[in-house]
């Protein structure tokens, strides 16, 4: 069975320079390709257990952790989609051959999007065969934040630069800051149409308080001519890391 190891990479230059850590799993097509949540990291429960699958089904894997997340340098204050979009489509592009499933969770669903329209543009030797999205954060900087903010905390941010969410997930709070917002509105998609050229699948959770499962039914609504499909759990959560979760996950990797 072939070893999962830990590389890096460099991306951006001069002050914008950042090393991002990576864990590959060499093995046959068509390989993982993981996109992480905001604040999430390579090693959580869904990402360690499709890197387990991989390995007993012989096939290739590749995580990694964005810039000011995990074991990648950087300071996450200075994240943006765009800052982490240009990271994921460097390590796809050099670190990945033929054909990859690209499995995106909350903000890797939206990155997973972005990533294939960007790979569009370009002629590499690695290419999306089908996308499998958890819960996906699509717009969310906009739809999901900046909307969903009170006057007071909009204040917050243009006045500061920053406000400290709390989280359920961490006792530390998360900083958003004006740049996030700011610059993700440069990447929206829910305003037009989305084609990927591949199959994707949606796993959403009903009882999600992040991201609406009606927000991942409008994004449904946006794809063109893909081959969509979208599984309601009703009793599922943002994570989906429970067992029967990771079930439906890796089954409908098995599916490509």
């Amino acid at each position: 069975m072939a070893e999962s190891s830990l590389k890096s990479l460099n991306v951006g230059k001069g002050p914008k320079a950042r090393t991002i850590a990576v864990r590959q799993r060499a093995g046959a097509a068509p390989g993982l390709f993981w996109l992480g949540g905001f604040k999430s990291d390579m090693q959580g429960t869904k990402a360690a257990a499709l890197d387990d699958w991989a390995a007993a089904q012989g096939r290739a894997c590749t995580r990694f952790d964005y810039s000011g997340h995990g074991e990648s340098g950087g300071a996450f204050t200075d994240g943006t989609i765009g800052l982490w979009l240009e990271e994921s489509a460097q390590v796809f592009t050099q670190m990945c051959e033929g054909p990859q499933v690209v499995i995106g969770s909350s903000m890797g669903g939206w990155l997973a999007l972005l990533l294939a329209r960007e790979l569009s543009k370009r002629t590499i030797s690695a290419s999306i065969a089908g996308m499998v999205l958890i819960a996906p954060a699509v717009d969310f900087t906009e739809e999901l934040m900046w909307k969903k903010f009170s006057p007071e905390i909009k204040k917050e941010i243009e006045l500061t630069g920053e406000w400290k969410r709390p989280s359920e997930y961490s006792s530390e709070p998360y900083a958003i800051t004006r740049h996030l917002i700011e610059e993700g509105r440069n990447h929206l998609l829910l305003d037009g149409l989305i084609e990927t050229g591949c199959p994707v699948r949606i796993l959403q959770g009903v009882q999600d308080p992040d991201v609406p499962w009606r927000h991942a039914l409008e994004l449904v609504s946006r794809f063109a001519r893909d081959d969509v499909t979208i599984t309601l759990i009703k009793d599922g959560d943002h994570r989906l890391s429970r067992p029967e979760d990771i079930e439906r996950l890796l089954a409908a990797v098995a599916e490509f």
